[in-house]
């Protein structure tokens, strides 16, 4: 049998995960709530609530309000709002992204503003590209060296993109060597989100299409935000990013398996 002395530390290993469950599933049945109310509904003391909403909002997970915290919304910010942001660090690895495609490859390329720079360094190239981002077949669609295929769905016009079952069910009728996958946060765990469930199906669609998963994040992407899981470390094979001081993150990326590469 445990010591008392053992039970009670194995308990407090277990209480953080399940606080922070708890804490999350309180915010988003009922929105921004005050720590004290969480602490109430959770069981532990006010410091303890501070420290719990300080670690997931590092993570991308929660949004910390004056007197307590309130859910990520739900939505991310439309293609024109961040086209122009961070653009150098996006063409940089655009760019790399670009030398690893051979010609002949067929490529999927996710919705975004990096997948569009990654389309911009693709011009002249002997390649099939499958993608379900509008700016990207804007991009390809005069280059008749590019065999370009857009995936049908519902537009959601502010984010250039293609969503729904009609998109899902075109990317199992195809196959790519590697997809180009964006992301608007990567948690220290390795785990990958996005900000918007809607996208999430169509992303896990076209991992599953692909051959060879490569994650572009430029530094703004650690720990970036998002309240939906799109996948976990096991599921990408390379990182693209420009972040160098995420030890902790590329840490556990490289323990999964996955090839960082920073640009």
């Amino acid at each position: 049998m445990l010591e008392f002395g053992e039970f009670t530390s194995m308990v407090r290993r277990m209480l953080p995960d399940r606080r922070h469950q708890l804490i999350l599933r309180s915010l988003r049945a009922d929105g921004p709530t005050s720590v004290a109310a969480l602490a109430e509904r959770v069981g532990a003391s006010q410091a303890t609530i501070r420290r719990d909403l300080a670690q997931l909002e590092d993570e991308g997970l929660l949004k910390r309000v004056y007197g307590g915290a309130a859910p990520v919304v739900g939505e991310d910010d439309p293609f024109a709002d961040v086209a122009g942001v961070r653009v150098e660090a996006k063409d940089a690895l655009a760019a790399w992204c670009a030398n690893l495609v051979k010609d002949g490859e067929t490529v999927l390329l996710d919705i975004g503003t990096t997948a569009h720079r990654v389309a911009r360094q693709l011009h002249g190239r002997s390649l099939t590209v499958i993608t379900s981002n509008l700016a990207v077949y804007e991009e390809l669609q005069d280059d008749k060296d590019v065999q370009l295929i857009l995936l049908g769905g519902v537009v959601r016009r502010d984010y250039r993109s293609l969503v729904g079952f009609l998109t899902e069910d075109n990317l199992r009728q195809v196959h790519a060597d590697r997809l180009f996958l964006g992301t608007s946060g990567v948690r220290p765990d390795g785990q990958v989100l996005d900000t918007t469930a809607v996208e999430v199906p169509v992303k896990r669609a076209m991992i599953a299409a692909s051959a060879q998963v490569v994650l572009v994040a430029d530094a703004g992407k650690f720990p970036g935000t998002g309240m939906a899981r799109v996948c976990g470390p096991e599921d990408l094979d390379v990182v693209v990013t420009n972040a160098p001081g995420e030890e902790k993150t590329c840490a556990r990326l490289r323990e999964a398996g996955v090839e960082v590469v920073e640009v």
